[in-house]
């Protein structure tokens, strides 16, 4: 044991989470899910190379109006 040695610290947020997770073990699974259904999509690369395609270039500098003084 070091000299220097600490108890490991653990913060609320961690240890509510590990209790969340004891307190429920499919949770992660079902965060899984959730998220497969949304967005693990696969893309499509032609839709892709055309929604780049059909972007408008953005001005320098967005908020300079030089109308206004």
């Amino acid at each position: 044991m070091s000299l220097f040695s600490r108890p490991d610290y653990v913060s609320e947020a961690s240890l509510f989470i590990q209790q969340l997770k004891a307190a429920k073990p499919t949770l992660e699974a079902e965060q899984r899910q959730g998220r497969a259904l949304l967005w693990d999509k696969p893309l499509n690369a032609p839709e892709q190379s055309e929604f780049k395609a059909a972007g408008v270039a953005q001005k320098p500098y967005v908020y300079f109006n030089p109308s206004v003084k």
